[in-house]
């Protein structure tokens, strides 16, 4: 059974196609900081969510959520890495928290 792809935000969209060689250019350098990293798969796409509701990049939460979840992080642990910038970020985290769920939730 083939796995649905996560859905990239419109900007992301129209970033790799109208600007291709930044797009890859981009796409290569976070491919190699991936690589680099010490954390595991699940760890590392919680952490991502954690930075994306922090600075509330929320077009980047479904595709990240869906990541997450690819890796085995419960709706729980995901729900938690939204959250866990509550005490430094603020409540501004919590406008990303309907959009992972939704995510999450999505078969």
């Amino acid at each position: 059974m083939d796995q649905i792809q996560p859905k990239v935000s419109t900007a992301f969209e129209t970033f790799m196609t109208e600007a291709p060689a930044h797009s890859d250019a981009w796409l290569n350098a976070v491919q190699k900081l991936g690589a680099a990293s010490a954390l595991d798969s699940k760890t590392a796409h919680l952490a991502y969510l954690a930075v994306l509701a922090a600075l509330r990049l929320e077009s980047g939460i479904p595709f990240h959520t869906q990541l997450a979840k690819r890796s085995g992080a419960s709706r729980a642990e995901v729900m938690s890495a939204v959250l866990v910038g509550l005490p430094a970020a603020g409540n501004a985290v919590l406008q990303c928290l309907p959009a992972a769920l939704a995510a999450f939730d999505e078969v």
